[in-house]
Formats: C-alpha cells, structure tokens, sequence
C-alpha cells in the first residue's frame, strides 16, 4: 500500500464515519414517530419503487422538468459503478471493472452518453432556476443557494469523472482497453493531450483525488440539504400507502382509555411515516402548483406544511432524544407556532397534492390528523361547523331537516325500503344530498327510474339511513363520524347487505375504503359505473339519431384520484351518440377541485378567489351547452359558479344519470 491508498484510507474512513453520524441521527429523530405498519405487500411496495422512483412517473407529468430530472437522476444512478470503481481504487490503484468482460462496452459507454446528457440537464435546469423564473419553485436566497450547489456538485462529479478518463486514454496511447468504448472522452482527451504527453498521469491523479473529493464531500452535505431526499425517496416510496389505502384514513380508537392525545398537535404525535414525509420533501412545490386553495389566493401551501413538519421536527426533535426542555423551543407547538389553523381549514382534501409528489408524501393524511386535534383537543374550529355538527348529532345530516322526510323523493316511484322488503339484489344509498336537497333529488328520481327501466332489483334504506359520516372525519370529527359510521354499519349488517350503489362519491369513498375497519365489509359501486355496467350489458339502450350535444365533463376528487374512476363516466357519456365530450385544460387525474371536499362544501371562503369559481371558468372555456357532473357537491359548486358567471341561463350542470335517462330508448 504506497502513500496515495493510505491518505485515501483515512479520508474514506473519515467521511463514511461522517455519514453515518448524520444517517443516525437522523434515523433517531424519525423514530420519534409513533409506530406504523408499512411493511405489508413488500412485493407491491417494491413495483411502486420501480415505477415512481427508477420510472420517475411521477416527475414525467411534467415533460420539461421531469425529462430534466431523469437525465439527472439516471446519470447519478449510472455514475455509481463510476464512483465505486474510484473508490476501489483508492485501496488498489490498478483496479478496474474490466473483469464485466463485454458489459463493461455498454457500462464505459453508456457513462459517456449519460456524462454529456447529465450536463446538458443541469445547464437547463439552473437556466429555469435562473431566468424562467418557474413560480412552484422556492425563491429564498437559501434554497436557491441549496439547489444550485447541488447541481454544481453533480456538474463536478461528471466533469472529474471526465477528466479521469481522457487522462487515461491519453496514458495509453489513446487506445481503448478491451470491452471499454467512451466516445466523448476519447474526443476530450485529443484535445487536451498530445501524443506520449507527460502531463496525463498528473491530471489522471488530480482529477482522481477531486472526483472522490467532490463525491465525498457531496455524500456527506445531502442530510444538512432539503436534497436528502437522494436518501429517503426510495424508502420514502417503498412505505407510502398502496394504491388501494392511498386515500384511506387511520382509524383512532377513541375507547382507548389510556390515550391522552388524539389526532397531532406536536411532532411527538406524528408517525415515524409522517415525519420521514418530512425529510423525503425535495421542496420541489409541486404539491402547491397544483393545490386549489394556494391557487385561488387561500393561505395553503402543502409544501411548506410538510417542510414545517421538518423544521419543528429538527428544532424539538434533539431534546426529546436527550429528555430534555428548553424554554422557547419545547413550550412551542407545531400547530399554532409553525403551522396556523387557517392553513389547515383551507384544504379541501382534493388529493391533487398527493397525487403529483413525485416522493409520494402524504399531505393530507397530516394536515387531517392536526384538523383533528383543533376539534377533538382544544374545540377550535370555524364557527360555520357548529351548526353542521349539530344537525349530524340530532338529524344524521348536515342541515336542519327531518329525518323522517329521508324518503320523500321517492314519492310515486314504487321504490321499496329494506324495511318493507329486504330481499333486493342491490342497496341504493341515496345518501344526505340525493335525499334532501332539491337539485339533487332529481338525480336520485333519475337513477332510480334508470334501474327501474334496467329490471334492476334494489331497495333503499329510507329513515334508517345516515349520513356516511365522511365531512364529520375530513373535518376532524372522529368521534361524531365514527357514531354515524358505526349506527350505518349495525343497520347495514342487520339487513346482510352485500352489495350498494350510491351517486355522492364522498359516500362511495367512506363505504368502500373507510367502513371495512369498523367492520363495514360491502361491494360498493359508484352509479357512474353501475350505469357503464348497464350499458354494456345491453339492459338499457340509448339514442343515436338525435341532435349532436356538446358537453364537458367535471371529474370529482373523490371519485377520480381517490377511486381512479376516470373512464366509466366518460363512457356512459360516449355511449350516446349525440354526445361530443369536450375536455377541459385540467381533467382526469389532473383535474381541479371544485372546492366542496373536506368539509369546504359547509365553510365560507374568505380569502382570496373562489375556488368553484376558477373551475366553472375553466368548464366555460370549453364552450359546451351542458356540463356533466357525477357529485351532489360539484353540482352545487358548478351551479353556484354559473351564476357568479351569469352563465346559469346559457349552461345546464347535469347529473350523468340525468343525461342517461334522458337518452333511454
């Protein structure tokens, strides 16, 4: 071993004891975190891992950027066997990864495609950073300093590692070595070297010690850096919920008489999940691009939700390890001091967030958790939700009607109860708004007459039906959802349902994902597809020769990213061969919120623009006659923007089951 192995011994010794320090201490702060189960379903965990991370579908949604990012995450992941060959080589100068035999043609050359494709991304990138001005991303003088020293420690790596080889191609002649092709560096190395040149074995070794410098040094700032996320994105993927828990909320248990906290005031309240979100968070804000209350003015930022998360974590988290206070840090609390209640009323649990962070961070989870300490904790919630939580104590629906009165849109329609008949096929679950509001009692009429016409055999529950529950628990009424979940569920077991349609995709949600951990264990339909099913089947058939309608078609929240039901709607629609269905800019999986959800539908919106308002404008832009809809609360909200528009005269908000039956033969 000469000199060079022993200085670099003690370097490498040095800088991986480094990591290791600021690894663990970082571990330990996570493991603050309360115990979670994400360990089930490691071969779907390990598919997501591929998919998000080594697929970096998440980050291709956007095409510049995420092409950007894949360069950059590509090349970093190539370079490994790059740097690890270095690396060895500081234990023994002459080893090489010759011995891949004719892999190491693809391994050489595909480091030389990628060094070139690495820097051309990171030129575009600091370009949008610098003079495109990209609003998602943070403007801090610190951040901006963080990314940028990031990309120029990537920059060296390749240009070191560049280095390295041209000098070693001129140290041989500019020959390549069997099973080695690196077309760029061969080219860099006949411009900088000359024939039998004496200075290649000295930039050789300088560009050696600063390729393992500039690697050692970048490995070690990453856990001080909001880039740590080169560390945590992969586990951060592998435990983040599966597709089908994605939306599904965490069960308290409210008859445990030892719990003395419920829902999460402080980080010692948060799972170990919840705050390894925290360090996973690349800042990259694309959560708050697409979020609808930042959109529309409202004081929202998911980002800096989770990034306040780390930032209280890193600040409290050292005296909780120690069993220590100190005053002005441990008498603080997340929510209050570094995330206000405001923030949190103003998410209308869309899932938009969610579903475009390419780590795959669990905004809503959390910010639902905090809602539920307000009102659990310390009762501080809006004042608008009293009345709300009285009428679901006292009528089992958010406003003040009779319970009796549940069933009185079925009037004349020889619609049966499971009371009067509990032999049907199927339960309508008509839900709070079919039942109640006058709109939309229409639709109830409509998809009933629908089955009618169908020979559907199906029952209502009627008078023993409530409300599912799901705004008390998206407002963070655990206890008061999980009454009403619990009273549905005796009811619903007592009659052995099986099976339940329903047209309110927020009682979709709760019945299908939330219901079965309280014991609540059905096969459940949104009407959208229950009626796709029917047209299909050839029990109804619909008009072709009448005139041609064009209409959009609103996506909901809950039925779309909660429930990944995009296409059943879209087609019953096509099945009608009058229909032209325009799309508007954000649908799908991309579209925007009509700001109902999370309890938003019984709260005023004080601050900025209305979010109904900057959809229905978006809906109105695709100059259809009828806009298609598949929620009680999206029917309000696009109805309400209508007429802020004066638009109400000129376009009709249609339930699908409206438009069906209008279409039957």
């Amino acid at each position: 071993m000469d000199v060079k192995n022993l200085i670099f011994t003690v370097i490498f010794i040095g800088a991986f004891s480094y990591l290791f320090y600021s690894l663990r201490k970082k571990y330990q702060l996570i493991k603050l975190g309360k115990d979670e189960n994400r360990f089930k379903n490691p071969n779907e965990r390990l598919f997501n891992v591929f998919k998000i991370v080594f697929g970096q579908s998440k980050l291709l949604r956007d095409p510049i950027a995420g092409t950007v990012h894949f360069f950059i995450f590509w090349g970093f992941v190539l370079f490994t066997l790059a740097v690890l060959e270095s690396i060895i080589q500081g234990f023994y100068s002459n080893f090489n990864l010759k011995f891949l035999g004719k892999f190491y043609n693809i391994v050489s050359f595909t480091h030389d495609v990628f060094a070139v494709l690495v820097i051309i991304a990171i030129i575009v990138a600091l370009f949008r950073r610098y003079f495109l001005n990209i609003e998602r991303l943070p403007k801090g003088k610190h951040e901006k300093f963080d990314a940028t020293f990031i990309l120029l420690m990537i920059f060296a790596v390749v240009i070191t590692m560049l280095g390295q080889n041209s000098a070693h191609l001129a140290i041989n002649d500019f020959q390549f070595s069997e099973f080695e092709y690196r077309p760029i560096s061969m080219l860099l190395s006949s411009i900088f070297y000359t024939s039998g040149s004496n200075v290649a074995p000295i930039t050789y070794e300088i560009f050696w010690w600063l390729h393992i410098l500039v690697v050692f040094s970048f490995m070690n700032y990453l856990p001080y850096s909001k880039h740590f996320h080169v560390y945590t994105s992969i586990p951060n993927v592998y435990f983040s919920k599966l597709p089908n828990e994605k939306m599904v909320l965490k069960s308290i248990n409210l008859e445990d008489e030892d719990a003395e906290q419920f829902g999460v005031a402080d980080i010692e309240h948060l799972t170990w999940k919840q705050i390894l979100d925290g360090y996973a968070c690349t800042e990259c804000g694309r959560c708050t691009a697409v979020c609808p209350a930042a959109i529309t003015g409202k004081p929202l930022s998911p980002r800096e939700i989770i990034v306040n998360v780390r930032k209280r974590v890193e600040e409290k988290g050292p005296f909780l390890l120690n069993n220590s206070e100190s005053e002005g840090i441990t008498d603080k609390t997340l929510i209050h001091d570094f995330i206000k209640p405001e923030e949190l009323w103003a998410c209308t649990t869309c899932g938009a967030c969610v579903h475009e962070c390419p780590v795959t961070i669990e905004h809503v989870d959390t910010i639902l958790d905090m809602r539920q300490n307000l009102v659990l904790m310390e009762s501080q919630f809006p004042s608008e939700l009293n009345n709300l939580f009285k009428n679901l104590e006292t009528n089992f629906s958010p406003w003040a009607f009779n319970q009796q009165d549940r069933a009185n849109w079925a009037e004349g329609l020889n619609i049966k109860t499971l009371a009067e008949d509990s032999e049907g096929e199927i339960l309508f679950w008509v839900g709070c708004s079919g039942s109640f509001d006058t709109r939309y009692q229409k639709v109830s009429q409509a998809f009933s007459k629908i089955m009618q016409k169908a020979g559907v055999d199906f029952r209502i529950l009627g008078t023993e039906e409530k409300c599912n529950g799901d705004t008390a628990r998206r407002l963070g009424n655990e206890y008061l959802a999980q009454t009403l979940m619990q009273e549905n569920i005796e009811t619903l077991n007592n009659y052995k349902v099986k099976k339940i349609v329903t047209a309110c995709p927020h009682c979709f949600n709760s019945i299908k994902n939330d219901y079965p951990n309280f014991g609540g264990k059905y096969e459940v339909l949104h009407h959208t597809e229950f009626i796709d099913n029917l047209i299909k089947s050839n029990k109804i058939s619909l008009k072709k020769d009448v005139e041609v309608q064009k209409l959009t078609y609103h996506d909901s929240c809950y039925l779309g990213r909660y429930n990944s039901i995009y296409e059943q709607p879209r087609h019953a629609l096509e099945s009608i061969g009058s229909v032209k269905i325009i799309e508007p800019e954000r649908s799908k999986d991309k579209g925007f919120c009509c700001g109902a959800g999370g309890g938003r539908m019984f709260l005023e919106e004080n601050t900025g623009t209305r979010i109904n308002e900057e959809r229905t404008k978006e809906l109105i832009k695709t100059g259809a006659e009828t806009i298609a809809s598949a929620c009680p609360f999206c029917m309000t909200m696009l109805n309400d923007g209508l007429k802020a528009e004066e638009k109400n005269e000129e376009i009709e908000v249609k339930d699908i089951a409206e438009i069906i039956l209008e279409q039957i033969k």
